[in-house]
């Protein structure tokens, strides 16, 4: 990974600095229901005031299409944000213009103000240079703090960066290193996880990870997909049967290349998608032909849990099954729950990201266990993906 600035190597003092996070949170009702994103923004903001820097935060809320709409309005946020960072925070009713001037010129060292959503103007979205410097004139410094957001090439993501003095936030920080640990120089071997439906939506994923990592577990639907190109009968499983020539590619390449590929030894199957249905261990190979793989057995977790012990770094991407539904949550409980101890006792450096990886971390109650959890999303995708993520490009010196 190239050098990029962080807040330690910026003259902040006495500049308005301005900030970009990640705010893009679950609303309901106009209340906030979840609070972490914002919660995770709390060091940089209190670390630029540290530096006598004054916080300016910009963010983007929902999918306003270059439009005010209301209910996408970032005030509704500023009850939580004040709450996390014990602070009163000055609001701006657009982020850039009058309204904006106006409340950056009345701050003072140790304040805070929060701009409206960028993503009402079009210039946002659109990376237009002339919203960018309308932006930049407001400030001194930019430090960027939403990883989340690095995958586009948006104004305040990677325009900002172009204007101004800049460098990563905290939690940019961090993700920027858990990931050089994971993918960009990690202790081998390594292990990747990787979970979900359909091949076709990962194959990237798929294909960047086979130079990279030393054992690749495929679970999920894929799984299912990787086992009829093997000549598996899966029954009614979710499979994508036109992806079978791709699936014999990616092992083929994966023999070629030693890494070692690891799908489901033994299933369990159901005749129908319901908490609590009726439920068989069987091989791999005896799926009934009335029936659906909704998750792997416990010979296939005893496998991948012998595997991880050899390994030194772990990135997991989705879950190994149904996850949401019991039974179907136990090979995904049980293999994450073994990453977490072996991270505990220092074995293994473990990295996850993702929206369900997230949620089944969480039900597993395996998350803090793990080295790091990105909350990232499409950022994290992508970059598992090995594409440049515009936001982190135009932070690297």
């Amino acid at each position: 990974m190239a050098e990029f600035k962080t807040i330690d190597d910026m003259d902040l003092d006495g500049k308005v600095v301005l900030t970009r996070v990640d705010l893009n949170v679950p609303l309901e009702e106009g209340r906030v229901t979840d609070a972490t994103r914002i919660e995770k923004i709390v060091p940089t903001v209190k670390d630029i005031q540290a530096r006598g820097g004054i916080p300016v935060l910009l963010a983007h809320f929902d999918r306003p299409k270059g439009k005010r709409v209301e209910t996408m309005s970032l005030h509704q946020i500023l009850p939580a944000l004040e709450q996390a960072l014990g602070q009163p925070v000055a609001f701006a009713e657009d982020c850039i213009g009058g309204p904006a001037k106006r409340v950056v010129a009345a701050l003072k060292p140790g304040d805070v103000a929060l701009l409206e959503n960028t993503r009402f103007h079009a210039g946002e979205e659109a990376n237009d240079h002339t919203f960018a410097a309308s932006l930049a004139a407001l400030g001194g410094a930019y430090v960027n703090d939403a990883f989340s957001a690095a995958h586009r090439a948006h104004a305040s993501t990677e325009g900002l960066a172009r204007l101004l003095p800049s460098g990563a936030g905290r939690l940019m920080e961090a993700e920027l290193k858990a990931l050089d640990a994971a993918l960009g120089n990690p202790q081998r071997p390594v292990m990747a996880v990787v979970g979900g439906a359909k091949v076709s939506t990962k194959l990237d994923l798929l294909t960047n990870l086979l130079d990279k990592v030393d054992h690749l577990v495929i679970g999920g639907g894929m799984a299912n997909t990787f086992l009829v190109a093997q000549g598996v009968e899966v029954g009614k499983s979710l499979a994508e049967r036109d992806m079978a020539d791709t699936a014999r590619a990616i092992l083929d390449k994966a023999a070629q290349g030693g890494c070692v590929i690891h799908l489901p030894r033994d299933i369990v199957v159901a005749r129908e998608f319901r908490a609590g249905a009726d439920s068989e261990v069987l091989p791999v190979d005896q799926c009934p032909a009335d029936a659906m793989i909704l998750d792997a057995g416990p010979q296939t977790v005893e496998a991948l849990t012998e595997a991880m012990e050899t390994c030194s770094t772990l990135i997991w991407n989705g879950p190994l099954g149904a996850f949401e539904i019991e039974p179907f949550d136990r090979a995904t409980n049980a293999a994450a729950l073994a990453a977490a101890r072996l991270t505990r006792e220092d074995r293994l450096i473990s990295v996850a990201g993702g929206g369900d990886t997230v949620a089944a971390l969480n039900k597993a109650g395996a998350a803090a266990g793990f080295t790091f959890i990105s909350t990232a999303g499409g950022a994290f995708l992508e970059w598992m993906e090995g594409r440049d993520l515009p936001g982190v490009a135009a932070l690297q010196t």
